[in-house]
C-alpha cells in the first residue's frame, strides 16, 4: 500500500518524469505497481492534467528502459551465477533446466505473454538475456506486449477512474477482466509444454 500511496503522490507532482522513471524501475523488476502507475496515468488524462497520447508514450519508453536493464543483467551476468548460487534461490537444478529447455521452445510467446501477465511480465527478460535472444526480436515481442498491457491499464483508468458512476467503473473492471482472463488462456494454449 505504502508503494502505490507512493507512486500517486510522485506522479501527481512530477507528472511524465516520473511516469518514465516509475515504468523503468517497474519493467526492471524493482516492486512498482503498473496497474496502479498506468490507471493513474489513464485517470489523470480523462481530467485534463495529462495528455493521453503523451503519457502513453512516455511509459511505454519507461517500460522499454526498464525491459532492456534486465534483458543485459541476464545478458552479461548469465545463467550460470544462478546455477552456482541455486541453494540461496532454493531451486533444483533440474527445474532450471526444464525452464531453460521449455524457455528455447517458446521464448517468442514467453515473451509476448508474459507481458501481458502481472508479475511474470517483470522476470521474462532475464532469462531471454541469458540464452542472449536476437535484440530486434526480443524488443519488437517485448514492447508488442507492453503495448497493450499499458493501453489496456491506461484506457480502464481513463473510463473507469475518470468517471463518477460506478456503474461505469464496475463495467470497466469486468471487461478488464475478461480482457485478462482471454488473453491468459491464449497463452496458455499457444505455449508448449
Amino acid at each position: 500500500m505504502y508503494l502505490t500511496n507512493l507512486a500517486i503522490s510522485l506522479i501527481g507532482q512530477y507528472g511524465y518524469p516520473m511516469l518514465f522513471i516509475l515504468m523503468a524501475l517497474e519493467s526492471s523488476s524493482v516492486p512498482v505497481p503498473s496497474e496502479v502507475v498506468m490507471t493513474l496515468a489513464g485517470a489523470l488524462a480523462s481530467k485534463g492534467i495529462l495528455d493521453f497520447w503523451v503519457a502513453y508514450i512516455v511509459t511505454l519508453g519507461g517500460s522499454t528502459l526498464g525491459i532492456l536493464i534486465d534483458y543485459y543483467i541476464g545478458f552479461f551476468i548469465g545463467r550460470d551465477i544462478l546455477y552456482k548460487h541455486m541453494k540461496i534461490f532454493r531451486i533444483k537444478k533440474g527445474t532450471f533446466e526444464d525452464f531453460d529447455r521449455w524457455f528455447e521452445r517458446n521464448a517468442i510467446a514467453a515473451i509476448f505473454f508474459s507481458r501481458l501477465l502481472p508479475v511474470v511480465r517483470t522476470w521474462m527478460s532475464f532469462p531471454a538475456g541469458f540464452v542472449k535472444m536476437p535484440m530486434k526480436k526480443f524488443l519488437f515481442y517485448s514492447i508488442s506486449g507492453s503495448a497493450i498491457w499499458d493501453m489496456v491499464l491506461m484506457v480502464f483508468g481513463f473510463y473507469a477512474f475518470g468517471s463518477n458512476k460506478a456503474v461505469v467503473w464496475l463495467a470497466s473492471i469486468g471487461i478488464l477482466a475478461i480482457v485478462l482472463y482471454i488473453l491468459y488462456k491464449i497463452a496458455l494454449r499457444n505455449m508448449k509444454k
